[in-house]
C-alpha cells in the first residue's frame, strides 16, 4: 500500500524521467505537482530540462538576520529550527497544495500559485513572530512576484529530484531565486511580523536529535554557484560527485544507513515546540523528558507499536533527507574523509580562479537534522540535513568573502 501525497513532499515519486508541462491557457496551480521528477543526482546541470516557473506564481523568501553570530554562540539548532518552520507552517496552512521549497539552513524558500498569496503571508508573519517570542531570533521574510523577478533580468526554473521512492525536492536554477533574496535582505518586498505570541501551526516539526558525528572524519559544508550555466560548470558538478562517490558507497550521505536517533531528552528546543503556553510548569517539563525517553528506547529498540515499524521508520529518515540539492547552485551536507574533503576544495579552488563558480566550505565533525512528520505511519516524512557548527551559513560567508575578494582583485 502506497502513502498518500502530501503537500510538502508532493506525489510519490515512482516515476524517474521529466516531462514536458504546458501552463499555457490553462490554471497553473499544479504546474509543480505535475513535474516528473528524476532520480539521478548527476542530472541537476542538465539544465535544458527545467522548466519555467509560471508568470503568476511568487517566491516566498526567508531567511535568519545574523545568523552566523547565532551559530558562533551555539544556537545552529535553533537556527536551522526557524528555518524548517517556515517550510512546515505553509505546509500546514495549505496541506492540499503540493509545492516546491528549499531549505538553506538558516531560511527557506518556497514557490506558490498566486491565488494562495493570502495564507502564505499570514504563515510567513506568523513564523517571523514566533521566531522573535519564542526564540529570540529575528527572521526577515518576503514575498516577490516572479513577473518581478523577470522583469529585474532574472528566471525561475525548476525541476525535481526524487531523493527516495516517497519523497522528491524542487531544484531551482536562473539566478531568480538569489537575486530575491538579495532584495529581502535589503528590505524589499518585505513582510512585516504579526502581533505579539502570534504562532503558526507548526504540527508534525520535529527536532528532537543531537548531533549527528561524523563517520569518515569530516561533515562538510559546500556551496558552489555558478558563474553561469556552462559545461565547464557541469564537469566541476561531475568532479565533485565522483570524489564523493569514489570515497562512500553512500555518496558521502552524513547519516547512518540504519537512521540516527533522537536525544534521550530531546533537547530544549524541542521541548519549547510542545509547550501549549509559554508558562509551563515543571509536570509539563517531566512528561516532556519522559516523552522523550519513551521516542528513543522505542526507536534503538525496533518495539513495533500498533502498525508503527521503528526499524523501517528510521531507515526512511535516511533515505528522505535533503543532503543533497540545488538552490541557484549546488549546495551539499556531505560525510568524507579529510582527504577527500582537501580535493573538493582543491577543485573548488581551481573552479573560481578560472570563473566557474563562486564557493565557500566548512567543515564541522557532526551533522544536525531537522524533521517534518506530519505522520509516523507514512513514509513521506522529510527530513532537513546541515552542518552542526556553522553549516551552511558558516559556507555562506566564506562564499562571500572570497566573493568580494576577487571582486577586489578585479578593481
Amino acid at each position: 500500500m502506497t502513502s498518500p501525497p502530501n503537500s510538502l513532499t508532493g506525489k510519490l515519486a515512482h516515476e524517474l524521467d521529466f516531462s514536458s508541462t504546458n501552463t499555457d491557457g490553462a490554471s497553473t496551480e499544479h504546474f509543480y505537482a505535475d513535474l516528473r521528477p528524476f532520480g539521478n543526482f548527476s542530472q541537476l546541470t542538465h539544465f535544458d530540462r527545467y522548466l519555467p516557473l509560471p508568470d503568476d506564481w511568487f517566491i516566498g523568501i526567508a531567511d535568519v538576520a545574523k545568523s552566523t553570530t547565532a551559530i558562533k554562540t551555539g544556537r545552529y539548532k535553533a537556527v536551522n529550527t526557524v528555518g524548517a518552520a517556515v517550510l512546515v507552517a505553509i505546509t500546514n496552512a495549505l496541506p492540499e497544495l503540493c509545492f516546491p521549497y528549499v531549505f538553506g539552513g538558516d531560511g527557506a524558500t518556497v514557490a506558490i500559485p498566486g491565488r494562495y498569496f493570502d495564507e502564505v503571508k499570514y504563515a510567513l508573519a506568523q513564523t517571523a513572530a514566533w521566531a522573535d517570542d519564542t526564540l529570540d531570533l529575528v527572521l526577515r521574510v518576503a514575498i516577490v512576484p516572479v513577473s518581478a523577478i523577470r522583469a529585474a533580468g532574472h528566471d525561475v526554473r525548476l525541476a525535481r529530484y526524487a531523493a527516495s521512492e516517497n519523497v522528491s525536492y524542487a531544484m531551482f536554477t536562473g539566478g531568480g531565486v538569489a537575486w530575491a533574496e538579495g532584495q529581502l535582505k535589503k528590505g524589499e518586498f518585505k513582510i512585516r511580523r504579526a502581533p505579539l505570541n502570534a504562532k503558526p501551526d507548526l504540527s508534525g516539526l520535529y527536532c528532537g536529535f543531537g548531533p549527528i558525528p561524523t563517520e569518515r572524519g569530516t561533515i562538510l559544508s559546500i556551496i558552489a554557484i555558478p558563474i553561469e550555466e556552462q559545461r565547464s560548470y557541469a564537469a566541476l558538478v561531475a568532479d565533485v560527485l565522483a570524489l564523493l562517490e569514489f570515497s562512500s558507497p553512500r555518496s558521502g550521505h552524513p547519516l547512518p544507513e540504519r537512521g540516527p536517533l533522537p536525544a534521550w531528552l530531546g533537547g530544549k528546543i524541542q521541548r519549547l515546540l510542545g509547550k501549549r503556553s509559554p508558562h509551563a510548569n515543571l509536570l509539563t517539563a517531566i512528561a516532556d523528558a519522559l516523552l522523550a525517553i519513551k521516542t528513543r528506547f522505542v526507536l534503538s529498540a525496533g518495539i513495533h507499536i500498533c502498525q508503527f515499524n521503528p526499524l523501517k521508520y528510521r531507515r526512511e529518515i535516511s533515505k528522505n533527507t535533503d543532503f543533497r540539492k540545488f538552490d541557484d547552485g549546488l549546495k551539499m551536507t556531505v560525510d568524507c574523509s579529510p582527504e577527500i574533503a582537501d580535493a573538493i576544495e582543491a577543485r573548488l579552488v581551481s573552479a573560481q580562479l578560472s570563473g566557474v563558480c563562486v564557493a565557500g566550505t566548512h567543515r564541522q565533525t557532526s551533522a544536525h537534522l531537522t524533521c517534518y512528520v506530519p505522520s509516523n505511519l507514512r513514509s513521506d516524512h522529510v527530513h532537513f540535513v546541515d552542518g552542526a557548527d556553522g553549516g551552511y551559513a558558516a559556507a555562506a560567508a566564506k562564499l562571500k568573502a572570497s566573493k568580494t575578494a576577487a571582486m577586489a582583485d578585479v578593481a
